[in-house]
């Protein structure tokens, strides 16, 4: 009888015919090879129940908005490293696990946290944007902190943080303050290690103030050109700037002129590297009720019989990701051999929620919301999709940021929707719903785009067309194209 082929094997031998420059890069590289409380509660929060705790909360998020919002930068950390120094550089006072890349961040880190939480580490994650509450961003023991605690760590910060406004040319911005909050927060907590994702890029965001001794880099992508670089490569060159010396780069699959980027920065730093389809990887992944079983191989072996409990291929490879970060973190494959303890990955990762990623929050007819805003993650979304839930109609609900690329965006969705309602979120950054709907009627065709710009309205239109016909008792709503209206959506959804 002939030996059965390892599935791994052959990942291993379909990621060897690349680019033979690559061969050049990993041969300076040093590659690591294998030997070796869960989160609670709803993670995207409401409204503080106490209107004096509103009260104060909403001043707080007034005096941020004040400050230069999220796509206002001026590319320099010296701002945020000197409100570093005058807190008495909060940041080193744990290990911490630093993430970037174009999609799949967020997921990856609630991924690293729960199972960090499960190996009983007290955590700190911080992550962006938020959904629903801007306290989901910093999150201690895998829920985000009490809107008491978020106010007491402005409150506390405030008068450093108008120290530093007054020596730098320009004041510190909303996402550097919400970074010096929360590298505060961990150290007063104090957490065991840090789950931190970039806001933006990687040298310059104010996040990397951190020497990390591991970097995530999720599958890159084209999001942010303007100012990021308008191919896979320029952007990795400045997202490699999370590599630090000495550190382990867990390396999602990339294009080619990215792993390229990263790999050489990799060298110059003598950092190491593990590459999925090479180090560790997705062995196998059956869809299941409520999301799917994997077999993932880590740095220290073979991990069966794992449910995620999130839809998609996209969330199954991040699953692998997270997997061989929390290995590299404990030193699987360097200081110790040996896997992880098989039954608290699987108890962490049956735990692992992520908000807004092909969620579900109603049914008849089955409402699902997706936070995808460029045309990378709206593809991984239609194709999870049209996977976990098989509809027979599928009305989407698009609502989109005005610097995106929204013909990307709804070109991948096309295939999929059998009408999409074009509306708008309540955010300044929102593209305005008619320009959005010239755009959608050039690729729908004008008898399947229908035009609602509140987005109340919108969701109200897209349930009734699912629902109009018997003959589509399979339909559902998809809503998507921005995270702020997915968490407006879920904020609705959730109070009727």
């Amino acid at each position: 009888m002939s030996e059965q082929p390892d599935p791994f094997d052959e990942i291993v031998d379909a990621e060897t015919d690349r680019d033979p420059d690559l061969a050049v890069i990993e041969a300076g590289s040093r590659t690591l090879r294998a030997q070796a409380g869960v989160p609670q509660g709803d993670a995207a929060p409401a409204r503080p129940a106490d209107p004096e705790v509103d009260k104060a909360l909403r001043a707080v998020e007034q005096e941020l908005a004040g400050r230069w919002g999220e796509t206002k930068l001026e590319p320099s950390v010296a701002r945020i490293a000197a409100l570093m120094d005058v807190l008495g550089e909060p940041q080193r006072a744990y290990p911490s696990i630093h993430i970037t890349g174009t999609n799949g961040k967020t997921s990856t880190a609630r991924m690293i946290e729960a199972l960090l939480s499960a190996f009983e580490l007290r955590t700190g994650r911080y992550t962006s944007p938020h959904v629903q509450s801007i306290t989901e961003r910093i999150s201690l023991d895998g829920a985000p902190i009490e809107a008491e605690r978020f106010i007491e760590t402005y409150e506390d910060i405030k008068p450093y943080v108008e120290m530093v406004d007054q020596a730098q040319e320009f004041r510190l911005s909303f996402f550097e303050v919400l970074t010096g909050m929360a590298y505060a927060a961990f150290a007063d907590a104090p957490v065991d290690v840090a789950v931190v994702e970039v806001g933006m890029g990687g040298s310059w965001d104010a996040t990397n103030v951190i020497d990390a001794s591991v970097a995530v880099i999720t599958p890159i992508d084209l999001d942010h050109t303007d100012r990021l670089g308008s191919t896979p490569g320029e952007i990795a060159a400045e997202k490699a700037g999370v590599i630090k010396e000495g550190a382990t780069v867990i390396l999602a699959q990339q294009p080619v002129d990215a792993a390229q980027v990263m790999l050489k920065k990799a060298v110059e730093v003598d950092a190491t590297v593990a590459r999925e389809g090479m180090e560790f990887g997705l062995v196998s992944r059956e869809v299941a009720v409520g999301g799917q079983q994997l077999t993932l191989r880590g740095l220290g072996g073979e991990y069966d019989e794992i449910f995620l409990p999130l839809y998609g291929a996209h969330q199954a490879r991040n699953a692998a990701v997270a997997l061989a970060a929390v290995e590299a973190f404990f030193g699987v494959g360097a200081e110790q051999t040996g896997a992880l303890d098989a039954d608290t990955v699987r108890k962490a990762f049956a735990a692992v929620s992520s908000p807004g990623r092909l969620e579900v929050v109603r049914r008849s007819p089955t409402v699902v919301l997706d936070a995808a805003h460029n045309p990378a993650g709206a593809r991984a979304s239609a194709e999870a999709v049209t996977e976990a839930f098989g509809f027979s109609r599928l009305i989407g609900v698009v609502g989109a940021s005005g610097e995106k690329d929204v013909r990307g965006l709804l070109e991948a969705f096309e295939p999929i929707f059998a009408e999409v309602v074009i509306t708008q979120n309540s955010s300044h950054r929102a593209m305005d719903v008619d320009t959005l709907a010239g755009v959608a009627v050039e690729i729908f065709g004008d008898d399947r785009v229908v035009v609602e710009p509140r987005l109340d309205e919108a969701l109200e239109a897209a349930i009734t067309l699912a629902e109009e016909e018997a003959e589509y008792a399979g339909a559902g709503v998809l809503v998507t194209g921005s995270v702020i209206t997915v968490g407006e959506a879920r904020l609705l959804l959730k109070r009727g």
